[in-house]
């Protein structure tokens, strides 16, 4: 599977913002820092902020940071959140249309396995937090420089 760009966007602004938790940071800086397009970081950012993964202050002084401290976020929220459908095969998605079923449904011994697939993946993103991901190679890469690619 295959993560969309908005998901990976996602996880690199707020490892932006895991390492900068002493000030605001603005959608500008993230997009620089990662050397990506800043209208498709607005987008992202107004996600998260729905979300309640960051918190955006609008103003003159205004900015984003993360709501909640690195130790508190998990990598598999964010995924699920910023994915939606995470069903591998289109027989998985509750909201398919019904002409999409299989039609081995329901004996298909392969729905189960991929279901067990997504099962592993999720959990294995549950056991980590944004603090986990956030090493001092980042925070020395993304305070002391401004491109990271």
């Amino acid at each position: 599977m295959k993560l969309t760009l908005q998901t990976d966007y996602a996880l690199r602004a707020l490892i932006y913002l895991g390492t900068r938790r002493d000030r605001l940071s603005t959608i500008r800086e993230i997009a620089d820092a990662y050397q990506i397009s800043e209208a498709h970081m607005i987008k992202v950012i107004h996600k998260l902020g729905q979300s309640g993964f960051v918190e955006t202050i609008r103003g003159r002084n205004g900015g984003i940071r993360l709501e909640e401290p690195p130790e508190n976020i998990l990598i598999g929220d964010v995924v699920r959140y910023m994915e939606g459908n995470m069903a591998l095969l289109s027989c998985m998605d509750t909201a398919a249309a019904p002409s999409t079923i299989c039609a081995l449904m329901p004996g298909c011994r392969l729905r189960g396995v991929m279901y067990e697939a997504s099962q592993a993946m999720t959990h294995v993103l549950d056991r980590y937090t944004l603090a986990d991901v956030i090493t001092p190679f980042e925070v020395e890469r993304l305070r002391g420089k401004r491109n990271v690619n």
